[in-house]
């Protein structure tokens, strides 16, 4: 006997007409002082240019409400669409890097080719979000385009594309201040141009996304049925694809990135008993405009009580990470497998990298004290001048050499942990966590603390840590929702950071900063504690040799062999949660030092837990120190923060990483 249907589900009317009451309840409480002094007949008919309130009705207060409709509407159309092609519970524009290409290329032409945007911004934010789109469908090919491989390739371009913004923004603030309103998804209007702009574009994508509903729905099935009717699935995919893109673009390019609404409508649609991809394409934009309008309203009904209105879109990002949580637990398992062990490298051979790899480090501190840029050029330092300027750089090469070292060991323990080979504590989300605390004491305590920031950031990754303890409990610390929990962590960071930022705060810079992994600030006496730590913990990793030799030939040997798995792995997870936050400190939420030494070091021949530990921690601080020093003299006297300088050679490793085929 089937099980009886909610009446939620039987009646998905009655759910939209409710979030269509609550936001006209809110809307109107919002016009109430607009409406006292204005008629329909002048808002909607002619007005005096000296009639303030009739003006404000009609180029701002009804366009805005209009555009809310319209963007959710859109972004939701888009999210079903993405989802159906690509098989996906969580694809939309944001997961997908569609959001964060068409950002990187705005920011780009703002500051390169401002002649490119005359015309518009939508063109521009087209070819963005394409390639960014491209970036995603062409690192997860190899993967069949899986769900997991989707939305961990949508975040290394997110990631990727974000950290190349925010080093345009630190090098450009002034000039890009207005694009961090934009960014954060703002439906202000002061016309009715946004309106004429997307609704035509919507109607034809609605028309479109109707003519490719049924190839759709045989291509949510398998690409053999498709191709059995005489459909080309990979030609049906890309033109839908096509659709789904350039509706997002022109979404993006009218309001700027609101995250989640189209992740959030087809789940809705779904919840409400929306289960063929008709019912979708009719309930999931109307849920979209609904919810999108809600949201809208709630952001100018909190402004007194923030002192200001925030971005919508911030708004959105703040529900989307629960969402997404939820989400990722319908996500099938898809296991990333470690390449295959190579044979064990001879101890002399160890041996002779472990020497190189020595010098290598000498040359590197060398360098990072004595040779730098200055306004003449490259130059030697010494004697006086070295004497002078040793206070200053010692402190910042020892700080970077140290969180190298923690960041590297965390990583390892994380791979041999997982089994995962793109396991690292960046990905795990502890990174944002200790970020996140260290916004929250940015934003709540005035002034600059070093001390409140360490207990802050520690507080915040313990924090994350339990949340990922709650999530992964009940999969055993599976590798792969450990890192999806990771993605959701990052997104809430990034909400954060984006309301920080258009807050108008004249310490943007110096969160940007210390988020990007600037050593600037770093002074002896923090350099000798995060040192101190890294030694600590150089000690105590090789402890768990025996869990690490056994995990990762998988979960019934290890407990076959009298390991408690889920014991083992929480210890593990609680000395990389503290590494990692120690290292965040210095270097910021993402180096990808963490994934980019345990690799190098088991490449080189440490097949064994105990060297590669050694060996990734000795490369982990070396390419630290490396990134430190180019990052402050190569586009001297303009400084990369050591952080994201690494980030920029990690980024592509990751990307080939998931690109490869198993």
């Amino acid at each position: 006997m089937p099980e009886p249907t909610s009446p939620l589900r039987r009646q998905p009317v009655w759910l939209a007409l409710g979030l269509l009451l609550i936001a006209l309840a809110l809307s109107v409480h919002q016009g109430n002082s607009l409406w006292a002094h204005v008629s329909w007949s002048t808002a909607i008919g002619p007005a005096s240019p000296e009639d303030l309130p009739a003006l404000l009705v009609r180029y701002s207060f009804l366009p805005r409400l209009v555009i809310s409709l319209l963007v959710g509407a859109a972004l939701a159309l888009a999210g079903v669409i993405f989802q159906q092609v690509l098989r996906n519970p969580i694809a939309e524009p944001t997961t997908l890097g569609v959001a964060s290409g068409a950002y990187l290329a705005l920011s780009a032409c703002a500051i390169y080719a401002p002649g490119l945007l005359d015309g518009g911004q939508e063109g521009v934010a087209l070819a963005g979000a394409a390639l960014g789109m491209l970036a995603v469908l062409g690192l997860a090919w190899s993967r069949r385009l899986s769900p997991v491989a989707l939305i961990l390739s949508g975040l290394i371009i997110n990631l990727y594309c974000g950290t190349l913004s925010t080093l345009l923004v630190l090098a450009n603030h002034e000039v890009l201040s207005n694009l961090f309103i934009w960014q954060s998804g703002s439906l202000n209007q002061n016309s009715w141009q946004d309106v004429y702009h997307l609704a035509p574009r919507l109607g034809v994508a609605a028309l479109l996304a109707a003519l490719l509903a049924r190839p759709l729905q045989l291509l949510g099935l398998n690409d053999a049925a498709a191709g059995s009717l005489g459909l080309s699935p990979n030609r049906l995919r890309l033109m839908a694809l096509a659709v789904a893109v350039a509706l997002s673009a022109s979404a993006i390019a009218s309001v700027g990135v609101i995250g989640f609404v189209g992740l959030a409508a087809p789940a809705l649609a779904r919840l409400a008993g929306a289960r063929t991809l008709r019912q979708r394409l009719l309930w999931a934009p109307l849920f979209g405009a609904l919810l999108l309008l809600l949201a809208d309203q709630v952001v100018q009904a909190l402004a007194p009580l923030l002192g200001g209105e925030i971005p919508t879109g911030i708004l959105t990002a703040f529900l989307g990470a629960p969402l997404l949580l939820v989400l990722l637990s319908r996500l099938h398992e898809t296991r990333l497998n470690p390449p295959a062990a190579r044979a064990t490298a001879q101890v002399a051979r160890l041996k002779r990298t472990s020497w190189i790899l020595l010098a290598v480090l000498a040359i590197a501190l060398f360098l990072a004290l004595t040779w730098g840029r200055g306004p003449d050029g490259w130059y030697f330092s010494s004697g006086a001048e070295f004497d002078a300027l040793l206070p200053w750089r010692a402190p910042r090469v020892a700080a970077a050499f140290g969180a190298g070292i923690l960041l590297a060991l965390a990583g390892t323990l994380m791979q041999r942990m997982t089994g995962n080979p793109m396991a690292s504590p960046e990905m795990l989300g502890v990174s944002s966590g200790a970020a996140l605390g260290g916004i929250f004491a940015l934003l709540l305590v005035p002034g600059f603390s070093p001390l409140l920031l360490l207990l802050a950031a520690t507080f915040g990754a313990l924090l994350a840590l339990l949340a990922i303890v709650a999530l992964s409990w009940r999969s055993a610390f599976a590798p792969d929702r450990m890192l999806l929990t990771g993605v959701a962590l990052s997104t809430l960071l990034n909400a954060f950071a984006a309301l920080f930022m258009v807050s108008g705060d004249s310490r943007v810079l110096l969160m940007l900063s210390w988020m990007t992994g600037s050593t600037y600030r770093i002074d002896a006496s923090q350099a000798v504690i995060i040192c101190a730590l890294a030694a600590l913990f150089l000690l105590v990793t090789p402890l768990c040799n025996r869990w690490l030799a056994i995990m990762p030939l998988g979960a019934e040997r290890t407990r076959a062999l009298g390991i408690s798995l889920g014991g083992s792995r929480l210890l593990l997870l609680l000395l990389t949660a503290v590494m990692t936050a120690a290292a965040t400190l210095v270097v910021g939420p993402l180096s990808f030092v963490g994934l980019i030494a345990p690799h190098m070091a088991r490449l080189l021949g440490a097949q064994r837990p105990v060297a590669q530990l050694l060996l990734s921690a000795l490369l982990g601080g070396t390419l630290l120190v490396l990134a430190d020093w180019l990052g402050r003299n190569l586009v001297f006297p303009w400084q990369i923060p050591a952080g994201m300088f690494a980030t920029f050679i990690g980024g592509p490793y990751f990307m080939w990483l998931l690109a490869r085929k198993r």
